[in-house]
């Protein structure tokens, strides 16, 4: 936290800096324009040639304060975002808010562990995690999060997550530099749409008028000015004319290219910005460099190509400009030449476009993946095999206060399922989202909330808990059979990570017994490992006929000066304290 606090005070400091220098400039700018028209005015008023030359220097000194202008506003900007990163680091830190984006909309509640181990919503493990400030790097760390990699994926994303982890003021500026460009999805839809806008070049006649008729224009223009002769303007009209009617011909085409394009031009120019922060910098690992590698496309960087983009869009945007549009296009029909560079760049870079973009959406979500790393030094990357050993030292749930948390120690082998026990508030459940979290982490290269790891990745499993919108329409008992016919239906075609809490809830107790050993002894029959979570010890006695599988674990719960005491502490064994009786007598429910 003191690095934050530090950099707080830095850009603090260089924000107020810049924002005597940008408001200055702003009253030398007004001071310049008013001086321009004052010498303007007089010079009209007395003819003196002086006049007119400091109202050019006058408007000249306005163009250039301008510019100035116009950069100390983007890095006031810049420095207004890197020093909400740090104040957002501070408090998040200090457990005070959490003012990041929970991912809502990436919410799947039919996928094997989206909606049971929380990974998105309101204090969801995508909102501790998130640090994208793109649609794509949002988009990127959903999809991240939700899938499984392959274990040499696993281990290049380890060493990249734990280069970025080091590259704090890097992963900062790339940061910020998203943050101003003000992405949003209906920024990104747009440019994919333009870029998949499937549309052949212009007709060979327009083509050829687009340089003919300019040609004409400032040949006869040049001769009116050589001869004098009035004719030449009557010759210039027709070709104005002439020319806004080619315009015309071209001009649903130049709006289907721009159609719902706003602002492109300037998302597409941070991208080039973000694209070239990549570029300059000096990665050693190995995923880092491939990603780097990718943005040179035709000896030229990827920066370059998005630079000249949104250039292209930025012109392009000049024909909602009545006026101009009428004077540039009448005169060399400026739009029509601006589409064919633009249909040419779609023809040489399309294909390009939309990985340039995801491999921004690959850094913010290993960014995010590294700013946790970095805020959790005694978190560790789990060692990866392929022998089905999985097994935690101290783990706990990454998003339960470091103060308060309390670390377990747990082995998947020899025995591979656990069959877990306790009352009610001892923990079972935190337990097994913080096995299914720690495991949905080390399958993406992540660091784990433990002090020793080591994983076989597998897929997660989850039946924890149902939402409404599973239930809809159907009584809750079927949803819960219809997943752990989903569990069924994976663990068919290879092993996986199980976790399953207090199922078939929605039945009779011997109903409910029963099938829970029914379907602990299938799925590990097809070697499944993972746990259950239960309160029936007949379910237990299962470990009797499978004792090189199952394994029997509880939490226990203890009566201290007449007060419950949890010490959410892992223990062999099944269950022996209940709670229930005793927490009702001395509430005075019975």
């Amino acid at each position: 936290m003191d690095i934050y606090q530090s950099k707080v005070e830095h850009f603090s400091k260089t924000y107020t800096e810049i924002s005597k220098r940008y408001n200055s400039i702003s009253i030398l700018r007004l001071l310049s324009i008013f001086l321009c028209l004052s010498m303007l005015f007089y010079y009209i008023k007395t003819n003196e040639i002086s006049y007119a030359g400091f109202a050019f220097l006058s408007f000249a000194g306005f163009l250039f304060l301008m510019r100035v202008h116009s950069r100390l506003s983007f890095k006031r900007e810049l420095t207004k975002a890197i020093l909400k990163i740090n104040e957002d680091e501070i408090a998040y830190l200090k457990r005070e808010k959490l003012s990041f984006e929970n991912g809502i909309e990436f919410n799947d509640f039919h996928h094997p562990y989206a909606y049971d181990l929380d990974i998105f919503g309101e204090h969801s493990l995508f909102q501790n995690l998130n640090r994208t400030a793109t649609f794509i790097g949002k988009k990127t760390l959903a999809h991240t999060l939700l899938h499984q990699f392959a274990n040499g994926e696993i281990l290049k994303n380890q060493k990249a997550i734990a280069e970025l982890a080091n590259k704090i003021d890097w992963r900062q500026d790339f940061q910020s530099l998203a943050i101003v460009s003000s992405d949003t999805k209906n920024a990104y839809d747009s440019i994919v749409h333009w870029k998949s806008f499937q549309n052949n070049s212009l007709p060979k006649v327009l083509t050829a008028l687009s340089i003919i008729l300019p040609t004409a224009f400032f040949g006869v223009l040049a001769a009116y000015f050589i001869t004098s002769k009035a004719i030449f303007l009557s010759y210039l009209t027709y070709i104005f004319i002439a020319n806004l009617a080619v315009l015309g011909r071209a001009l649903k085409r130049i709006q289907s290219e721009i159609a719902k394009a706003d602002n492109v031009d300037k998302i597409i120019k941070q991208y080039s910005l973000l694209v070239q922060k990549i570029e300059s910098e000096n990665f050693e690992s190995e995923k880092l460099i491939t990603l780097q590698k990718q943005l040179v496309f035709k000896n030229e960087s990827a920066s370059s190509h998005l630079k000249q983009l949104s250039e292209l869009f930025s012109r392009m945007d000049t024909i909602s400009n009545f006026v101009t549009a009428i004077v540039f296009n009448g005169s060399f029909l400026f739009n029509l030449h601006v589409l064919r560079a633009l249909l040419k760049w779609k023809k040489d870079y399309s294909d390009q476009l939309e990985n340039w973009i995801n491999i921004l959406g690959e850094f913010e979500a290993l960014n995010s993946l590294a700013n946790l790393a970095y805020n959790n030094p005694d978190f560790v990357f789990p060692e990866i095999n392929s022998d089905f050993k999985i097994g935690f030292k101290n783990l706990s749930h990454p998003l339960l206060n470091p103060n308060g948390r309390v670390g377990n120690t747990v082995g998947f082998y020899p025995q591979s399922y656990m069959i877990l026990t306790g009352s009610n508030m001892s923990g079972k459940s935190t337990f097994l989202r913080s096995l299914g979290i720690n495991m949905v982490l080390g399958g993406i290269g992540s660091v784990v909330c433990a002090s020793e790891a080591k994983i076989h990745p597998l897929p997660v499993l989850v039946s924890m808990r149902l939402s409404d919108s599973l239930a809809d329409s159907e009584s809750y008992f079927f949803a819960e059979i219809k997943r752990l016919k989903q569990i069924m239906d994976v663990l068919e075609e290879r092993p996986a990570f199980v976790l399953l809490d207090e199922i078939l809830r929605g039945t009779n107790s011997d109903d409910k017994r029963n099938g829970t050993i029914e379907v602990v002894k299938k799925i590990i029959a097809k070697k499944a490992v993972g746990a259950i979570a239960t309160h029936d010890i007949e379910v237990c006695l299962t470990t009797n006929e499978y004792p090189d599988i199952l394994t029997n674990q509880c939490f226990e719960v203890e009566i201290q000066n007449n007060e419950l005491y949890f010490d959410y502490k892992l223990r062999n064994g099944i269950c022996k304290n209940k709670s229930a009786t005793f927490l009702m007598q001395k509430m005075g429910v019975i």
